[in-house]
């Protein structure tokens, strides 16, 4: 390119010197001196131009250079930054009576029939008073009996909820394994046409997809544990309610109570005979 300018720019200096013109008597050079200008500032102007045509490419090659710069990949990529994913287990576990197997399938599936199915087989089933024993009883503790079968009713939605979500955490395992090595195969490639802008974005934005995704499932846990946590807390208060109600209960029926025990045991002494 620069040949080429300095080529265009001598042949427009020589058109524009002065050249000899032949006089009417005999052979004489004629000057013209507002010619001579001319061709000197046609001369300033392309030098001038020259030199922002120069300026122009040094900034198109520098652009160009880094932009090659910037288009190379790091060499050996899957030897330098490839990582081995720590592979899914399934829940396992010895199956002595046969009840513990439905509780697997629902741990490692999460379809909900299996979940309640085998949560039903591995835990002891809650029986309720009948009508007639809770007639017999004080409201007080009929209210504490039903408190307490509402709570082991909540543990068990609780723990079924977070059956369902592990399950379906660990079925899920292997798609996600798959699609995360996919990333990381495509991630580490100098293929060509895994290293356009555009394929690079979609690469980003597939990592951020599943990142929510993963964010997700942490989240449906950690919801399942805080659920676990607040009947916990249930429980707790619970208990300490019925020491409480038990406490003013005993102070306030003591004197009664020791009454009907004790009242007729004098008259009962002096009245006792040897047979």
């Amino acid at each position: 390119m620069k040949k080429l300018l300095t080529i265009t720019l001598i042949v427009l200096l020589v058109g524009a010197v002065p050249r000899p013109a032949n006089a009417q008597l005999g052979v004489s050079i004629v000057y013209d001196p507002a010619n001579f200008k001319s061709a000197v500032l046609r001369y300033l102007q392309l030098i001038a131009q020259l030199r922002q045509l120069q300026a122009t490419y040094a900034q198109v090659l520098n652009h160009y250079n880094l932009a090659v710069q910037m288009s190379r990949n790091i060499p050996n990529m899957a030897s330098r930054y490839g990582a081995s994913s720590t592979p899914w287990r399934y829940a396992t576990a010895r199956d002595l009576y046969g009840n513990a197997t439905p509780w697997l399938n629902g741990a490692n599936s999460g379809l909900v029939p299996s979940v309640l199915n085998g949560y039903q087989k591995a835990t002891s089933t809650l029986r309720a008073y009948s009508p007639t024993l809770l007639s017999l009883m004080p409201q007080s503790e009929v209210q504490r009996l039903e408190a307490d079968a509402a709570t082991v009713e909540l543990v068990d939605g609780a723990a079924q909820n977070a059956l369902e979500a592990i399950g379906a955490i660990r079925a899920n395992a292997v798609s996600t394994t798959s699609t995360i090595r996919n990333i990381q195969n495509d991630s580490l490639s100098n293929g060509a046409n895994l290293n356009t802008e555009v394929g690079v974005l979609n690469k980003v934005n597939a990592t951020n997809v599943l990142s929510l995704q993963n964010a997700q499932d942490t989240n449906k846990l950690l919801v399942a544990l805080l659920e676990q946590q607040t009947i916990l807390s249930k429980q707790l208060r619970d208990a300490s309610t019925n020491i409480t109600n038990a406490d003013i209960n005993r102070r306030q029926n003591t004197v009664a109570f020791g009454q009907q025990l004790t009242g007729n045991i004098g008259q009962t002494f002096n009245s006792y005979r040897l047979p």
